[in-house]
């Protein structure tokens, strides 16, 4: 039986003893991962994930591509982080319609989210993102290109609570756009890595 499963969402495992090399996440409308003050909680978007303790995790990696159309279209990496006095923490990476391109994104959720963009060098729509803790404790998040790791961005918290807090790591997409603006939005995957102590 494969060690990965879905939240929120009722999708098939995409193989039934080993993840496929290549798979589909297919998102609704209103689906989305994102805290904003005063008011706004939203953790609806359908996960693919693997769990384990936060201490055990080292390194994922995945390549993430869709037909990116409607505002803040999304899909990529998600660290999702669950402490034990039930709060949630998350990171997210990968790509983000906006303004009209796909662009790398990368999102972290401590009380909040905070969000960056950097434009796609390429103006591809079409990224490789690798999430790495580091020997330093930090959390790194790389844009792969050819053998090149472009650092995006350092989240020192992480693992601040790696011997208590379990975690979920996998992929994710999500349309955030109402249904008046199109469908459901189907993010394509290839060659997911999850490396564990």
């Amino acid at each position: 039986m494969s060690p990965f499963t879905f939240a929120n969402s009722s999708q098939s495992v995409p193989g039934e003893i080993e993840l496929a090399v290549s798979f589909t996440i297919k998102a609704d409308p209103s689906t989305d991962v994102w805290e904003k003050p005063p008011s706004t909680r939203s953790f609806n978007a359908p996960i693919l994930y693997r769990s384990m303790p936060l201490r055990a995790f080292k390194r994922a990696r995945v390549s993430v591509m869709a037909a990116w159309e409607t505002l803040y279209d999304q899909g990529g990496l998600i660290l999702v982080i669950h402490q034990t006095d039930g709060e949630r923490k998350w990171i997210k990476a990968g790509i983000e319609y906006v303004q009209g391109k796909a662009r790398l994104s990368v999102v972290a959720k401590d009380r909040w989210s905070d969000w960056s963009l950097v434009s796609i060098p390429s103006g591809g729509s079409t990224a490789t993102i690798e999430m790495v803790r580091e020997e330093d404790g930090s959390l790194w998040v790389y844009w792969i290109e050819g053998v090149q790791r472009v650092p995006l961005r350092e989240v020192t918290w992480a693992f601040e609570q790696a011997d208590s807090a379990h975690c979920w790591i996998g992929t994710f997409a999500a349309r955030p756009s109402s249904p008046a603006d199109g469908g459901r939005l189907a993010v394509d995957f290839c060659h997911l890595v999850v490396d564990a102590e």
